[in-house]
């Protein structure tokens, strides 16, 4: 019988993080505690800005965004705001952060030892780029990997693909 396997993957839906900051731009256009504080919130190529007058309505659009985000199903480890600090500009406060997709090396290193230390024995675990390919004998091994891997509290957004 031939070995089973799968890919962990840590993607963004580009369309639905540009829903949830369409959304979060209107909402903080249309509300009063907004009016008249510059607050504005964008999108520039691989990374969110958002801009205020004062550090708390900074804050206070973020959380509009983070909102948004989590009520269309993306996770907030894919934007990487560092921490959370609005940095002053002139006369007004920026904070901006990238996009993060892929698992970067430190990470799928950490990954690949919870399957080995943790997961079922004859596991294999594979660094293959920004993404890790598991493989095994038995399919339930492998989706008992994953609810090991949902249990954990990792730094990148899992996503499980070409389950075969």
């Amino acid at each position: 019988m031939a070995d089973s396997s799968f890919d962990i993957v840590s993607k963004v839906d580009k369309q639905e993080v540009d829903n949830a900051l369409n959304q979060a731009a209107k909402e903080v256009a249309q509300r009063y505690d907004f009016k008249g504080v510059g607050a504005s919130i964008e999108w520039s190529g691989e990374s969110v800005t958002i801009k205020a007058n004062t550090a708390e309505r900074v804050l206070a659009v973020l959380d509009v965004f983070e909102t948004k985000l989590v009520r269309r199903g993306v996770s907030l480890k894919n934007i990487d705001f560092g921490d959370k600090e609005p940095k002053p500009s002139g006369k007004e406060h920026v904070l901006a952060g990238p996009l993060k997709e892929g698992i970067d090396q430190e990470n799928a290193k950490k990954i690949s030892k919870i399957i080995r230390d943790e997961g079922p024995k004859g596991i294999k675990a594979q660094i293959q780029g920004d993404e890790l390919r598991v493989s095994g004998k038995s399919r339930d091994d492998l989706q008992a990997v994953q609810q090991l891997l949902k249990g954990k509290d990792l730094e990148v957004a899992l996503q499980y693909t070409n389950y075969r």
